[in-house]
């Protein structure tokens, strides 16, 4: 078994309504620990990877590593409505510095949970949990298909990988990682904001076939093009992977976020794109990524993250 936290349950507590019975529950009523030892029923399993070391890494702001529990906290107050069941796993965290371990060891967690049928859902942490999630997919299909990742973010994170690791990494990574095994690499960034994306990532980009889409482009006029272009990218997938950047969103959304985006992708956009993207059962694995409660404003961020969890879980 790999090396894991115990799981904290205590997060788990919040209003009781006892007067309307079992309509009334919220998640902390519902949320199992995972069975370490054993196999539960399928469901949604959650994953927190507690990490900030490639946003520090990359000259972020730090703060990150505390999200998972920042969003539980607010995810057991929420209102219960899913016909599953949600299991938590603990946590992944990185205290050391070793990112690789840590990455080895979120990838370790995924497969194993894929294996057993759950429906992954990682709370990161800096979008250097990109690579660990995917690894982790990887590891589990074992050559099956292939994947299509799908990212909402304001940037590509195709940095070159040099020395280390970061959070501007994560996708250069996966597509050294394909290459090397001989698979595709399939590859969606939707919102990217041409300020914060140099030239030099908009030519890789170009040379790894990514399609993306400018923020600008991702308005409520322009959802039926991004949906039609959303089923051509599935059609030739087999199998998705959805990470989300919470810095696609716009700052007064959510500015909580190591970069705050200028102007952002708004939430009317962004969840007709997930449902579509659930709706294609192809959807195995799911993140979200750069949520920073130490720069959070009442909550604000942590409010919104907690929808998306809802999102991608009902």
């Amino acid at each position: 078994m790999d090396k894991f936290n115990p799981v904290n349950m205590s997060v788990w507590q919040g209003r009781q309504d006892p007067e309307d019975g079992e309509l009334a529950l919220r998640w902390h009523d519902k949320v199992q620990p995972w069975p370490q030892a054993g196999r539960a029923a399928p469901g949604v399993a959650l994953v927190g990877f507690a990490c900030d070391e490639g946003v520090r890494r990359n000259k972020g702001r730090v703060g990150a590593a505390g999200a998972p529990l920042a969003v539980r906290k607010l995810l057991a107050n929420s209102a219960w409505h899913l016909g599953r069941p949600v299991y938590d796993s603990g946590d992944v965290n990185c205290e050391d510095g070793d990112l690789d371990a840590a990455h080895g060891r979120l990838a370790e967690r995924v497969a194993r949970l894929l294996d057993e049928g759950h429906f992954p859902l990682v709370l990161g942490g800096g979008h250097e949990v990109a690579f660990g999630s995917w690894s982790g997919l990887n590891r589990h299909l074992a050559g099956r298909g292939r994947v299509g990742i799908i990212n909402f973010d304001a940037h590509f994170d195709l940095r070159m990988k040099l020395e280390q690791a970061s959070s501007g990494t994560p996708f250069f990574q996966i597509a050294e990682q394909c290459a090397a095994q001989g698979t595709p690499f399939t590859y969606a960034c939707l919102g990217v904001a041409e300020t914060a994306n140099t030239r030099a990532l908009f030519a890789r980009a170009e040379a790894l076939g990514v399609w993306h889409e400018l923020d600008e482009a991702m308005t409520p006029a322009e959802l039926p093009a991004l949906l039609s272009g959303l089923d051509a990218f599935i059609a030739r997938c087999d199998h998705l992977y959805l990470t989300i950047d919470l810095d696609v969103l716009p700052a007064a959304v959510m500015p909580g976020v190591s970069a705050p985006a200028a102007r952002g992708v708004e939430l009317v956009v962004i969840e007709p794109l997930i449902a579509h993207i659930r709706a294609s059962g192809k959807l195995r694995l799911a993140d979200l990524a750069e949520y920073n409660p130490s720069l959070d404003q009442d909550n604000r961020s942590a409010r919104v993250a907690t929808r998306l969890v809802h999102q991608l879980t009902k």
